[in-house]
């Protein structure tokens, strides 16, 4: 096995262990306590000696990770890696379980931009977390076994289907088929959990965030094994290059390193968790406390800092290529895209970008750039959310996909291994 198959093969394993936030923050520490990085509690005082490895997790589901830098913060800065561990799908509403029509269903909510009708008759299955009374920290549930479906309905019923395309209403269309029960039955949902979770009974539950996820297992395809095909690319390959990065730096270098996931991007980052709350900003004065330092030397860290968002980025499509800027066509397979915006979707500019160019070229990793054709709205990242809030030089970085927003996406297994070299490097010079 090359060694970029077998960088694409751990992040098959990281995503398909990751069906939600809660999941891959979970997962992520647990790679992180592998190589030597322990959990800080925010409610706790922290005392920090230089190069040491720390990680910093909120509400389960966003995770920040450090490694002290041996020089004063003030004077060094830090070198940051964003990324994001949430991925549109679909979420139970708080009373989700009914009965209609002789079928148990659940009542779902959209999560962010989902391309809905790659949802429809797929093997789904349940996620998320569990609050039990008595219990301080919710427990993490993932049902391994297909459980319901979002059935289609028949081309018969819907002869005009190919060609005026498929209509999917969020309301009607998306409430997946569990099983079959009678209208009577009220209490089957908190039934299952009960059993699920090994509790006494239905008084033990004190709520839940659930949401749907498609148990096929990632696979690495193409005729030479080019491809990975798996759900929520976008942006667990982010936040697996991030992990992998922090944990391959070199471990002493004057600046503090720096690895924040973050929840909620994909519904606009507005939250204590998301980019757009003040948990980095926040855990960055306790570093900079910690080694003796002020409010004043955070502002002169801050301007001796790079950021570097990181969220997957749009391959060209062949059967879409009038779709793309004709002289900004990322490809897959060759290597990290950097993403450039004028009306500053992407926070790219050409200051910040430097630091990550000059890594590129270190370990040899070949750069591509995305500019969005100049009559299609652009989508966001972190890096603008981060720039205004935290005040830091910032540029977007992704690599190429296809599928984005799918419920099973499709990447290169060659990209993975040189986005994970060129933050390495980024996080070392």
């Amino acid at each position: 096995m090359t060694e970029a198959l077998a960088a694409s093969r751990r992040l098959i394993d990281y995503v398909d262990a990751s069906p939600t936030p809660f999941h891959a923050v979970q997962t992520s520490a647990t790679l992180l306590e592998a190589a030597g990085f322990s959990r800080l509690e925010e409610g706790d005082a922290w005392e920090l000696e230089p190069g040491s490895a720390h990680y910093v997790v909120r509400n389960q589901s966003t995770l920040i990770a450090f490694r002290v830098g041996q020089e004063a913060p003030a004077k060094a800065g830090f070198r940051l890696i964003g990324a994001h561990t949430d991925s549109p799908n679909l979420r139970l509403k708080p009373k989700p379980g009914y009965v209609k029509e002789g079928y148990r269903q659940f009542g779902i909510e959209p999560y962010g931009g989902v391309l809905l009708a790659t949802w429809l008759d797929r093997d789904l299955s349940l996620a998320g977390r569990v609050l039990v009374r008595g219990e301080d920290e919710a427990r993490l549930l993932k049902i391994e076994r297909p459980l319901c479906r979002v059935a289609n309905v028949a081309i018969h019923l819907n002869r005009e289907v190919n060609s005026k395309g498929l209509k999917v209403c969020k309301q009607k269309h998306l409430p997946p088929l569990v099983g079959l029960g009678d209208k009577k039955d009220k209490g089957w949902l908190d039934a299952f959990l009960v059993k699920e979770l090994a509790l006494s009974g239905p008084e033990q539950l004190d709520g839940f965030d659930l949401m749907l996820y498609d148990v096929v297992p990632s696979v690495i395809s193409g005729l030479d094994e080019e491809f990975v095909h798996a759900p929520r690319l976008d942006n667990l390959g982010s936040c697996h290059a991030g992990l992998e990065a922090l944990t391959q730096a070199e471990s002493s270098t004057p600046f503090g390193q720096v690895l924040a996931l973050y929840d909620h991007e994909e519904v606009g980052s507005q939250s204590a968790e998301g980019a757009g709350g003040t948990m980095l900003e926040t855990i960055l004065e306790r570093i900079v406390i910690a080694r003796g330092g002020s409010r004043e030397d955070l502002h002169r860290a801050k301007a001796n800092s790079t950021f570097l968002s990181a969220d997957m980025a749009h391959a060209v499509h062949p059967n879409y290529g009038d779709l793309h800027e004709p002289r900004h066509m990322p490809r897959i397979n060759e290597g990290p895209v950097l993403k450039i915006n004028s009306n500053l979707r992407y926070a790219t500019n050409s200051a910040s970008a430097r630091r990550f160019i000059a890594a590129c070229e270190a370990v040899d990793v070949p750069l591509q750039r995305f500019v969005n054709r100049s009559d299609l709205a652009c989508g966001s990242t972190i890096g603008p959310i981060t720039a205004a809030k935290v005040g830091i030089p910032t540029l977007d970085v992704g690599n190429p996909m296809l599928s984005m927003h799918s419920v099973r996406e499709m990447c290169g297994s060659g990209d993975q291994i040189l986005m994970t070299r060129a933050m390495a490097r980024f996080l070392s010079e």
